[in-house]
């Protein structure tokens, strides 16, 4: 086994450019020259998604839009340069050193896995990650769009971070699933799985324990900012990954989008026609919340809106790697129909995409808060001859005024915050959520009207010590958990509210007269900071 491995040429490549590029190397050069035995690297994870298969938050980064390629790694340029062959050598040595003369047996799989590892994370890029097979193997729940689990999509550091253990942490609940229902929030941490700590736990490890047949239980403790814990028994479900959601409000198209898929442009174009036959006068495309998708879905959707053009480019120092989209002629939204995105900071990638190109085109105006700030693209390989895979940083890509949004996000037209509690809120919040108050009370009362839930923050806000405003929300977003999640809430929803007012009031052509590219604010803001500076 140990021979076959070694003699593969794939693997000879990954140990040597693990060397090439390591911030170790020195070191590795030190081993060369003494041939000193190494101790085996141990297996880590990297983000994932529970219950919604891995590589889905991958393939939605953009990152989030990213390219599915599935053919065989080729690695002869590399092999060709003399220095990779220099290293592939040494890396080969020490390989069957260690088999032959380590004081244990060891498991070629986990030095490969090591050393792929390794050789990603030596690149400090958080996109671009070794993919072991488990990881590789959800791909095939991606495609087929439904499987059993919680809904959660989570990612868990490798190591201790500021003196923080290793936790599970829920990047976001899926709507309408078992996670979302149980009233887990992003941000949430995942301390014990069924009373065993996950700190202690690999990322496959805690897929085993989430997943599971649909009617199971499983039970897990949540730490909800600095202090709150409390557990959560969540019921499995077959999970299906939704892409789109839409409705009339009033004479108003919306349209939320939750992620991209193969399936998110058909989904808005029905959504196009269902607002059509309603004498539709304007539209909302809702990406808050929404992680990214697939690019090629991210350039269908604004094809809807763009008449013809660039949707967005990539570039990279491979000249293969540089794209530019353009949308099709003729639109399926017709040009004076006024468009509102709207977008929060957890709008990310394929939804920066669409955001930015419909900015930069000047074809919508943008409220809410600025995006997440996503803008590479990776695209994910398998590996000749194994199950294995990895996904790798290849491009950015930037705006059609020529603007990469990477770690800055997109800034909207209309900043329309959303209230929070402060860090003083967070005693007596802690307190009202170990009372379980809320829920039980939601229970109790499953019908309550506006009125009622006004009624009851207010009585809760007093106890508490807490922004009956804030209580509402709580409120309400727990009412929704115990049904299916309407389309839009709009007494409930500040931002939408900002948007149909816009549409409503008459003051949309004004306001898009006022709107610059991202090209213009980023010049502006250099321009500014150069000023300050002197």
């Amino acid at each position: 086994m140990r021979k076959n491995l070694v003699r593969l040429p794939y693997f000879r490549f990954i140990i040597g450019a693990y060397v090439l590029i390591s911030p170790l190397s020195k070191e590795a050069l030190t081993i060369r020259r003494n041939f000193l035995t190494i101790g085996v690297m141990r297996k880590h994870s990297f983000l994932s998604i529970i219950n919604m298969p891995a590589l889905l938050w991958w393939l939605s980064t953009i990152g989030l839009g990213v390219i599915l390629i599935v053919t065989p790694v080729s690695y002869a340029d590399a092999q060709g340069n003399q220095y990779s062959r220099q290293y592939a050598s040494i890396i080969q040595q020490i390989f069957d050193f260690i088999q032959n003369h380590y004081v244990d047996e060891v498991d070629p799989q986990e030095l490969y896995e090591g050393a792929m590892n390794g050789m990603f994370g030596a690149l400090g890029d958080q996109h671009s990650v070794f993919l072991p097979a488990r990881d590789m193997m959800d791909l095939s729940d991606t495609t087929s769009g439904n499987f059993g689990g919680v809904g959660l999509y989570i990612s868990k550091p490798v190591e201790e971070r500021n003196g923080n253990p290793p936790y599970v942490e829920v990047a976001a609940p899926m709507e309408d699933t078992p996670g979302w229902r149980a009233g887990i929030n992003p941000g949430d941490l995942i301390i014990k799985i069924n009373n065993e700590p996950t700190d202690t736990l690999t990322m496959d490890e805690v897929l085993d324990r989430l997943r599971g047949e649909p009617g199971t239980t499983v039970t897990v403790l949540i730490r909800r900012g600095t202090s709150i814990e409390f557990p959560v028994s969540i019921t499995r479900a077959i999970i299906e990954v939704p892409t789109a959601k839409y409705a009339m409000i009033g004479s108003v198209g919306y349209l939320k989008l939750l992620t991209f898929t193969p399936m998110t442009a058909q989904r808005a174009k029905e959504a196009i026609t269902y607002f059509n036959s309603h004498n539709c006068t304007g539209f909302i495309l809702d990406v808050r919340n929404n992680y990214g998708g697939l690019l090629n879905a991210a350039v269908d959707v604004c094809d809807l809106f763009l008449d013809g053009g660039v949707v967005v480019s990539t570039k990279s120092r491979l000249p293969s790697e540089n794209r530019v989209f353009y949308a099709k002629k003729n639109t399926a939204v017709p040009d004076d129909m006024p468009v509102i995105v709207l977008i929060n900071n957890a709008s990310a990638s394929a939804s920066e995409i669409v955001a930015g190109a419909l900015k930069d085109r000047g074809r919508a105006y943008l409220v809410g808060v600025t995006s997440y700030g996503k803008g590479s693209v990776q695209q994910v390989f398998p590996i000749q001859g194994k199950q294995d895979g990895f996904k790798i940083t290849v491009a950015r890509y930037y705006t059609p005024s020529d603007v990469n949004i990477d770690g800055s996000g997109i800034p909207p037209d209309k900043e329309v915050p959303v209230p929070e509690f402060t860090e003083n809120d967070m005693e007596s919040l802690k307190a009202l959520i170990e009372a379980n108050e809320i829920p039980a009370y939601v229970k109790e009362h499953p019908n309550l009207s506006s009125a009622e839930i006004n009624a009851y923050a207010a009585r809760l806000g007093a106890k508490y010590s807490l922004n009956a405003e804030l209580l509402r929300l709580l409120i309400r977003n727990e009412q929704i958990r115990t049904a299916i999640a309407p389309a839009y809430d709009l007494e409930y929803d500040v931002q939408l509210q900002e948007a149909v007012n816009i549409l409503n009031g008459g003051s949309y052509k004004r306001l898009m007269q006022g709107t610059k590219t991202l090209k213009q604010l980023q010049d502006e803001a250099e321009k500014e900071g150069m000023t300050a500076a002197s």
